[in-house]
């Protein structure tokens, strides 16, 4: 593999490249973006209807992958699809915070044994392929201290976060014990097109551009101050690929998210002025206030001096191309 610098277009030319989770948003992004820089591309994907995945993400690039229909639960199934295979990025994920609640046994299987059979099938199968695991910045929890880096203590406030960290470790520890190839990137507030815009179960921001993209109400809880980073998909689908190319992320953790934190009520705001909708403000509902993590300030300095990745796209920028996305294809999505 080659080891680019932030001054050099990346290539994944003769690559095969395998995206577990890749019907859904982050993984949709990632295949087309693969493909682009041509790679080789298998998705493995079981179209969970209570995860994020959408044929109408691939309809494009359908004929240019390979899609395997089964379960990260699957371990042969796993095992088969991870031979011969130069990277994996694993982005398939029982996503819902709230669910995760109710639901905590199927968000372990998902989450945690389904990471396990992703390495253990690579450990056995294929010790060369380089791995880069999808993690996130809620497994941090509420900070304690002004900005957080990849070294902030974790106590995540909900079962999936807790299931995510777990996933994390394990894709270290197997980095580590077996000399495999493992990297992590933690994402934030992800938006852009390709999401599950219907539920708030898959992120606030996707499911604010839904309802504007239909001119609905937007409502905030409280007064909207807590600050996010909020990072365009584009983004993020370059910073997983950074992080499987460069020789220095092995075995390493790496926060992928914008330079600068705007609260939920300005992007609330954001949202309304470049797509639509109105915004209303209303009291916090006792379920989500209970695991509400506060400011989520993040750094993104490691990445930046590690692999050369920096965030590109402003949120107006962002919001605009996202809404020019969804308006000829919103059926498909709502």
């Amino acid at each position: 593999m080659t080891t680019p610098s932030k001054f050099e277009s990346p290539t994944l030319r003769g690559l095969r490249v395998l995206i577990t989770g890749g019907l859904g948003f982050i993984g949709s992004n990632l295949a087309h973006r693969c493909l682009e820089l041509g790679a080789k591309v298998t998705i493995y994907d079981f179209l969970d209807p209570r995860s994020g995945g959408n044929m109408q993400n691939v309809v494009t690039i359908e004929d240019q992958v390979e899609i395997i229909a089964n379960d990260l639960r699957n371990f042969e199934g796993v095992s088969a699809a991870i031979r011969h295979k130069d990277v994996v990025f694993n982005c398939a994920a029982y996503t819902s915070h709230p669910h995760s609640m109710t639901d905590p046994v199927t968000d372990i299987e998902v989450n945690c044994r389904g990471t396990i059979h992703v390495l253990d099938a690579a450990r056995r199968f294929n010790r060369e392929v380089k791995i880069v695991h999808v993690g996130t910045s809620t497994q941090i929890g509420r900070m304690i201290v002004p900005e957080v880096s990849e070294t902030h203590p974790e106590f995540p406030l909900d079962i999936y976060s807790a299931n995510k960290s777990a996933s994390e470790k394990y894709t270290l520890i197997y980095g580590t014990a077996y000399k495999l190839h493992t990297t992590v990137v933690r994402l934030a507030n992800n938006y852009g097109p390709r999401s599950n815009i219907r539920s708030a179960d898959f992120g606030f921001v996707n499911y604010f551009i839904g309802l504007a993209l239909q001119n609905r109400e937007l409502t905030v809880f409280g007064n909207g101050a807590q600050l996010r980073n909020i990072s365009f998909v584009e983004d993020s689908v370059e910073a997983l690929i950074a992080a499987a190319l460069h020789e220095n992320s092995e075995r390493e953790v790496f926060f992928a998210v914008a330079d600068d934190q705007v609260s939920v009520a300005q992007i609330g705001e954001a949202i309304v002025t470049h797509v639509g909708g109105t915004l209303r403000f209303v009291d916090w509902p006792k379920d989500r206030h209970a695991i509400e993590v506060g400011d989520a300030v993040i750094s993104n300095a490691k990445i930046k001096s590690t692999l050369g990745w920096k965030p590109l796209v402003s949120l107006a920028d962002g919001l605009c191309a996202t809404k020019e996305y969804y308006t000829p294809c919103l059926n498909k999505y709502l």
